[in-house]
């Protein structure tokens, strides 16, 4: 992890389905209500469409889906986390489907644990490590690394020909 030893971290935690996640604070732009999302046609199933972000289109992924959970259905707390993925020299910016944003916490270095190794087939890599806060097991979420490059250029192309 790029802190200093015994620094806090401030993360932003959200639910999706049961579970709570939680996303580096320096990593999100801003939260939105949930919107209308122009679906794009021939993008995988977990890609929800776009949205026009103050005139820039910005993919938006359902992050149930892209977790092999069901489908995001829209309530009152269903929101978009505008996030920043680094991509090699590139940034991009990309909406998170949740079911609801909770709160940014604090979360010491010694109430993160590394992330479980389940098997060699299942992929951690974006699994940043769990963190613990009340009882409760908090998912740190590595965003730069849950998507493949395969489907950082599908969104890519994807907003290059909505734009």
């Amino acid at each position: 992890m790029s802190t200093v030893a015994g620094e806090s971290m401030q993360y932003l935690t959200f639910k999706l389905e049961d579970e709570v996640f939680a996303l580096d604070i320096t990593k999100v732009r801003e939260v939105l209500d949930f919107t209308t999302v122009t679906k794009v046609p021939r993008t995988p199933d977990f890609m929800r469409g776009v949205i026009n972000l103050r005139g820039s289109v910005v993919p938006v992924v359902d992050m149930r889906l892209k977790f092999g959970m069901s489908r995001t259905e829209q309530t009152v707390n269903t929101c978009i986390i505008i996030v920043e993925i680094n991509l090699d020299e590139e940034r991009l910016i990309l909406g998170a489907l949740a079911d609801s944003v909770q709160e940014v916490i604090d979360l010491e270095p010694g109430q993160i644990e590394p992330a479980p190794r389940i098997g060699t087939r299942l992929n951690t890599a974006f699994i940043k490590g769990m963190g613990k806060r009340d009882e409760q097991f908090i998912i740190i979420l590595d965003i730069d690394r849950i998507f493949s490059m395969d489907e950082l250029e599908v969104f890519g192309n994807t907003v290059a020909q909505s734009a």
